[in-house]
């Protein structure tokens, strides 16, 4: 089993630092097909990719917050992620209609 965080900002690699998270490798992009059951991964994955994760056995923690409209695109360090109230949840995602 791997746990992975997926994530190309800093302040986000940060956080999950700080917070205590075990976390065996940081990546800035996933290659879902890598994913072995059991796999762990952390991020702010689009809803296809988690569903690969899912489909795969892994496990897919998204990294949550409430951002405020003003503070879209604007790099966040692990401060403002603390402030925004930052947190992993679990989700299950599963492709209803495959083609």
């Amino acid at each position: 089993m791997t746990t992975l965080f997926v994530s190309r900002h800093p302040g986000a690699r940060d956080w999950a630092a700080k917070e205590g998270f075990a976390v065996d490798r940081q990546v800035a992009h996933l290659d879902p097909g890598t994913i072995q059951p059991g796999d762990v991964v952390i991020g702010t994955l689009p809803v296809h990719l988690a569903a690969r994760v899912c489909q795969r056995g892994g496990r897919y923690l998204h990294l949550s917050l409430e951002l405020p409209l003003e503070w879209r695109g604007r790099e966040l360090s692990a401060a403002d992620l603390r402030q925004l109230g930052a947190r992993l949840e679990e989700y299950r995602v599963t492709l209803v209609n495959p083609r």
